[in-house]
């Protein structure tokens, strides 16, 4: 029988890796190999171990990896396991008392000094029995059986029926199927796995609209692509587009953060937004969705990724600032406040107010997301993620990483230790 109740028959304390009590998973991604520890130990001299059982995403367990004490004396368990895909996993630690392994320490001493003998193998004899009860028939249920009969056998001499329970082929079955006793589970733990890319890669930053020609100076997704096998035999792992959206007039902003754009200024990507639409839309001087499709086709073929820049801000052309206008903050005289970080100001772009309609805003933020991996886009660098409220990122990430556990966010943040760590 299993307990969970409680501090559990058999101890198992301060289980690691763990993320705020086990709110928060930890990570690994695909194919990472890494520890899982946790201390155990009982009352008295009995001897104990202890087990890790992983679980899939689909909630099946898979064969349990047994743990090894780290260091002597130290009650410090521990064992490496590696998953095998993306998802969302859960590990726990399974400790146990050792009923051979006590009889074994004990037999080891009291055989040599002729303390009890005769007794002390017919417990063994009975350890074993009950240990080949639990092994499959193969080999290794007659391998244990025939130790029994050996430590019951009175014609052999009792350091001989001792030395057949202590056998190298013994002690490869009972590794492979020990005889547990008092099985206590701990809590199971949340882990996320994720692809590899989600722990490192190079990024290529790279801004369509400059790979012009001559002749077209602003540049398209279809001349952009043409610099995708360069980019990729430097060795990089991530092609980083900058906002490739609509950007907007109103107080658009010349070269240097002047305040007075020329005709010729094309203004500030992260100014997202224009009555061509926002988000949802490319800026229609570096072409259509069918051009976007055909650089991220030419990109994969190339072994690269496509990253979108996601920055939830807007341009005051954005179509969101006229149909849902509590998303913004809005001063006594009835404007819209511009982003600003003193002394610094950002007259063409307004930051979004989260409170007034979080639901609402989640669920476009969900939609905007959808559409673009919906073009192939598997991986968000999140623009300024600090400005925004924690839970917002737990509910969009959650709602995205349920359906797509593949999908990447990087948070772009510089900000304080607390939130940084958070996000």
């Amino acid at each position: 029988m299993t307990t969970t109740v409680g501090i559990g028959r058999i101890p198992v304390r301060d289980v690691h890796p763990v993320v705020e009590h086990g709110r928060r998973p930890a990570k690994a991604v695909t194919g990472e190999t890494f520890e899982v520890s946790a201390s155990v130990f009982r009352e008295g001299h009995d001897a104990v171990a202890a087990n890790v059982v992983l679980k899939d995403p689909e909630g099946r367990p898979g064969p349990w990896t047994p743990m090894r004490e780290l260091a002597p004396g130290s009650d410090r368990w521990g064992a490496e396991v590696t998953p095998g895909a993306p998802g969302n996993w859960t590990y726990r630690v399974e400790a146990w008392s050792d009923p051979v392994s006590t009889w074994r320490h004990h037999a080891r001493i009291k055989i040599p000094a002729g303390i009890d003998a005769g007794l002390v193998l017919e417990e063994g004899a009975e350890l074993y029995r009950r240990a080949a009860a639990g092994v499959p028939k193969s080999p290794g249920r007659s391998v244990l059986l025939a130790a029994s009969e050996a430590l019951l056998d009175d014609t052999l001499p009792v350091a001989t029926r001792l030395a057949a329970a202590l056998t190298p082929e013994v002690d490869a079955v009972l590794a492979r199927h020990p005889l547990r006793e008092l099985v206590t589970s701990s809590d199971p733990m949340p882990l996320l796995v994720e692809r590899e890319r989600a722990l490192y890669g190079a990024w290529y930053e790279f801004f369509p609209r400059s790979e012009g020609t001559p002749e077209q100076p602003h540049g398209t997704f279809r001349t952009a692509a043409r610099r995708l096998p360069a980019i990729a035999a430097m060795g990089f792992d991530v092609v980083y587009l900058p906002p490739v959206h609509p950007i907007g007039t109103t107080h658009r902003k010349g070269r240097n953060n002047t305040l007075s754009a020329t005709p010729d200024d094309v203004g500030v990507p992260w100014a997202i937004g224009s009555p061509e639409g926002g988000h949802d839309t490319l800026h229609p001087a570096l072409g259509t969705f069918d051009d976007f499709d055909h650089f991220v086709r030419t990109a994969a073929q190339h072994g690269l990724e496509v990253a979108l820049d996601f920055a939830l801000q807007c341009s005051p052309d954005h179509p969101w600032v006229h149909k849902h206008p509590d998303w913004f903050h809005h001063r006594p005289d009835g404007t819209i406040a511009h982003a600003e970080n003193p002394p610094k100001k950002y007259q063409d772009i307004y930051p979004v107010a989260f409170d007034a309609d979080l639901d609402g805003l989640v669920t476009e933020t969900v939609r905007v997301l959808r559409l673009w991996m919906g073009h192939g886009v598997r991986i968000f660098r999140v623009d300024n993620p600090h400005t925004k409220p924690v839970v917002f990122w737990e509910r969009v990430i959650g709602e995205i990483n349920r359906a797509d556990p593949d999908v990447i966010f990087l948070a772009e943040a510089f900000t304080r230790p607390a939130m940084m760590h958070t996000l």
